[in-house]
């Protein structure tokens, strides 16, 4: 066992943990951050896409002990101060880009971080970001609706499915 210390949504956080303890293990079971989802536990779906360092990560394919001093965001710190919904998160809301939810907060801070790299992407550029995300139940036509609309974009023009 080993103590990681991180800061988690502007917070510092820290604990006990073996050294095969996963990011994601770690936030869900240590901290109750259970907003962060495990699909896969193999780095393809996406369910459980956190920033470490202002970079999204798959939280399953990454150790606990290497976010040792990182900064680290998860779905619930996208969250305004006062707890409502960030924009990205009121956008997904807006436009219907979720239906069961459990790619949602990865699709969220996938979105977050393609917003950061490129405030104006297309449809295109948006699809082939999310290509690490998987959706079961969406067909991804909201969810790129809802990114578009999060990047202030017009997408009155964009038919409903």
């Amino acid at each position: 066992m080993s103590q990681v210390s991180m800061t988690v949504n502007g917070k510092s956080a820290s604990g006990e943990v073996e050294g095969r303890t996963l990011l994601v293990e770690f936030l869900r079971e240590n901290l109750g951050l259970t907003g962060t989802h495990v699909g896969c536990d193999t780095g393809q779906c996406g369910a459980c896409v956190v920033h470490v360092d202002g970079k999204a990560v798959k939280s399953c394919n990454m150790f606990a002990a290497e976010a040792e001093g990182a900064e680290v965001t998860t779905v619930e710190g996208m969250a305004n101060d006062d707890g409502s919904l960030g924009t990205i998160q009121q956008a997904f809301q807006d436009h219907h880009g979720l239906q069961c939810g459990f790619c949602t907060p990865g699709m969220v801070m996938s979105a977050a971080a393609l917003l950061s790299e490129n405030p104006n992407p297309s449809e295109a550029e948006i699809r082939d970001y999310l290509e690490g995300n998987i959706c079961r139940c969406t067909g991804y036509h909201n969810i790129v609706k809802a990114i578009m609309a999060a990047a202030g974009q017009d997408v009155s023009h964009i038919a409903a499915e």
